[in-house]
């Protein structure tokens, strides 16, 4: 009976060691992730500083649009069909200064160039990039305010007499905003040379010359 007594008596302390020490680590666990927990919502935070200087002005890589540097080659599609570019982007301290870039470089690219049921291969392009930039008095500094009148006023007409010539490649198009008509930027002067005509709708593509009536009823 005594070593029976005695074999309880054990028994219940493990117990309360067991529980003593499952407390404690319930305890730890709490702190731990109270401490990691504020501490990861701290990181998730920027600050001040470098917000500052990540959206000063500055170099930084934007993706442009082949056809914005190269206007002319409209018989071409290419792939890809923008690249990414270091351009001059960012804010500066005064609303009369600007980003502009004040050391540029060229940079040279390897892009398919595919004319469409003729021929592709892959070429060299050159491309301008901004290697330093400064925020310097904007050229727009006087009448300002006069310019933004009249570019407003410009675009009303637009939005309420006229509808947008395309709302893709909008770079190649040019429209009268007295009589909403479009044509293309670029000349046919290379579809003319192969007997073609400048497709108006695309302002890209050579194609046969349609006959007067085709072009009547197609019209814009």
């Amino acid at each position: 009976m005594g070593s029976l007594s005695c074999l309880g008596v054990t028994w219940g302390r493990v117990r309360i060691s067991i529980a003593v020490l499952s407390v404690q680590y319930v305890f730890e666990w709490l702190l731990a992730w109270l401490r990691y927990g504020h501490s990861s919502e701290r990181k998730a935070e920027i600050r001040f500083m470098d917000v500052y200087q990540r959206s000063y002005c500055r170099p930084i890589e934007t993706l442009v649009d082949i056809f914005q540097e190269y206007p002319d080659e409209i018989e071409y599609i290419f792939k890809p069909s923008c690249v990414p570019l270091m351009r001059c982007a960012g804010c500066c301290n005064d609303e009369a200064l600007e980003c502009v870039p004040t050391s540029e470089s060229n940079v040279t690219m390897q892009i398919m160039r595919i004319k469409p049921h003729q021929s592709q291969h892959i070429g060299e392009m050159s491309f301008l990039q901004h290697s330093r930039c400064e925020c310097r008095k904007s050229v727009r500094g006087k009448g300002k305010g006069q310019k933004r009148k009249r570019k407003k006023s410009r675009f009303k007409s637009w939005s309420v007499h006229c509808e947008p010539c395309s709302e893709r490649r909008k770079h190649l198009f040019v429209q009268d905003p007295q009589t909403c008509k479009c044509s293309c930027k670029n000349t046919d002067s290379r579809c003319k040379a192969r007997q073609l005509e400048l497709n108006e709708r695309t302002c890209r593509h050579c194609v046969r010359p349609r006959s007067p009536g085709s072009a009547r009823a197609q019209g814009w």
